[in-house]
């Protein structure tokens, strides 16, 4: 071993200083600097290796693809700011309001619907926490199935496209980020539809889990009930066909149906008049803080990919996950569980800059399919995301809970949806064409 340790110390440096909660970009930027200048000092690293950094960050902005982030979340930030996702939720709960659990249902429904057009959990959660939750909890509902449905149908905009977490995964691991949509649909439609069997299953052997609605509560029935699906409803649906559907035909690529998706919400706000400047501003702003959060982050990974690599750390990495025991099974177990490790502690784009460059040369030493590859460590990341004790979306829930649904009600929550998610996550790990099958179909 020559100067490789260093790069080890470099890592083991970075992760200390990221779990002292300072901004993962400065930690990035800091260690590269610091261990740079000990790398060129020991005569490790060539300065003449640092000269590229400006055409990599040059070629990190020509890249069309992440133009789309800001556009999904924008879109995202105009249907929570205005309220259709509000009106959504409330319109399809009246929907399944007379059948047992139909809460429960519309929950999924909804979290689904609004995964495949927003692709940002934290407003997702949230929304469905403050309006659902007490709901649930007034009329009878157990407290952890409530909260655990919530959870879980919120984070499905972690995997459901156009999901943020696919569109930087697209850019780390090196495929198209349409195809890496394609492949996570179908896996995202089985978490949707194990949830909502879960909620069926509850509901015929644990039916006092799941009341029925009172009879006394005024449900809207008739002409009343169809004018609000019409105006509330089918109009987002109508989105996901005009995002998704010109991905998946061809007709656009994801940036450009990501502009497709950030007219049509603002379209819908403003038949609804609710586009008021004041939408627009904060839309914008949120859209601003996120985009230039993932720029931030994006620059400063590469500082530290560049000199981590000119110290000769990926070239060991990839080394140690190639030689595993096991070889290709033993790669996939160690990667999943590292990522589901770091998952419980850190946000989605943390994970993508600092694990997934490591992992991606070992993937493809071993001939893994990238694609397929990428939707795995999708699913994990969302199982991580609910994963007690740190899991983001029970802090997402939690913060907007009533009273009566405590801490440990939330965290244990999780815990049945979890396992649902695993039990998807082995499907997709044993059967690889739950991912493929869309994109050899698109292909012909």
């Amino acid at each position: 071993m020559g100067f490789e340790w260093l790069s080890i110390l470099m890592f083991l440096g970075f992760f200390l200083i990221l779990m002292t909660g300072y901004p993962v970009a400065f930690s990035f930027a800091g260690t590269a600097i610091v261990f740079g200048i000990i790398g060129m000092t020991v005569g490790a690293l060539n300065p003449a290796r640092l000269l590229s950094l400006p055409n990599i960050w040059f070629g990190t902005m020509s890249n069309f693809t992440l133009l789309a982030i800001p556009f999904f979340v924008f879109l995202g930030a105009i249907l929570e700011k205005s309220g259709l996702a509000e009106e959504l939720l409330e319109t399809v709960g009246i929907l399944f309001s007379r059948i047992r659990g139909g809460l429960a249902l519309a929950v999924v429904l909804v979290g689904t619907i609004l995964a495949a057009t927003t692709g940002v959990v934290a407003a997702t959660v949230i929304v469905m926490g403050m309006l659902s939750l007490p709901v649930m909890i007034r009329y009878g509902y157990d407290k952890k199935l409530a909260a655990g449905v919530i959870i879980a149908s919120g984070t499905l905009a972690q995997l459901i496209p156009p999901s943020l977490v696919l569109v930087i995964l697209s850019d780390q691991i090196g495929v198209s980020v349409g195809d890496l949509f394609l492949g996570a649909l179908i896996p995202g439609l089985m978490l949707s539809g194990s949830y909502i069997l879960y909620i069926l299953a509850i509901a015929f052997f644990q039916p006092d889990k799941v009341p029925n609605i009172p009879a006394n509560v005024e449900i809207l029935t008739g002409t009343k009930l169809l004018k609000k699906v019409i105006k509330a409803v089918i109009p987002p649906i109508l989105l996901i066909f005009a995002v998704l559907g010109s991905i998946f035909f061809g007709i656009a690529t994801p940036t450009e149906a990501g502009a497709v998706g950030a007219v049509g919400a603002s379209l819908l706000a403003a038949f609804n008049k609710r586009l008021t400047p004041q939408l627009v501003r904060d839309s914008a702003h949120s859209t601003a803080v996120i985009t230039a959060l993932v720029v931030m982050i994006l620059f400063a990974s590469s500082m530290f990919s560049l000199v981590f690599d000119a110290l000769g750390g990926k070239t060991l990495i990839t080394e140690i996950l190639t030689g595993l025991p096991g070889g290709y099974w033993g790669f996939l177990i160690v990667s999943n569980l590292a990522i589901f490790a770091l998952g419980v502690f850190l946000e989605f784009m943390e994970i993508c800059f600092i694990a997934m460059p490591l992992f991606v040369p070992a993937a493809q030493a071993l001939n893994i399919d990238m694609v397929w590859f990428g939707v795995v460590m999708a699913i994990n990341l969302q199982t991580a995301f609910i994963s007690p004790p740190v899991g983001f979306s029970l802090f997402y829930l939690q913060s907007v809970a009533p009273k009566e649904v405590s801490t440990f009600d939330i965290h244990k929550s999780a815990i049945p949806f979890m396992v649902l998610q695993f039990i998807v996550l082995l499907i997709v790990i044993i059967f690889p064409q739950t991912v493929r099958w869309l994109i050899d179909i698109s292909a012909v």
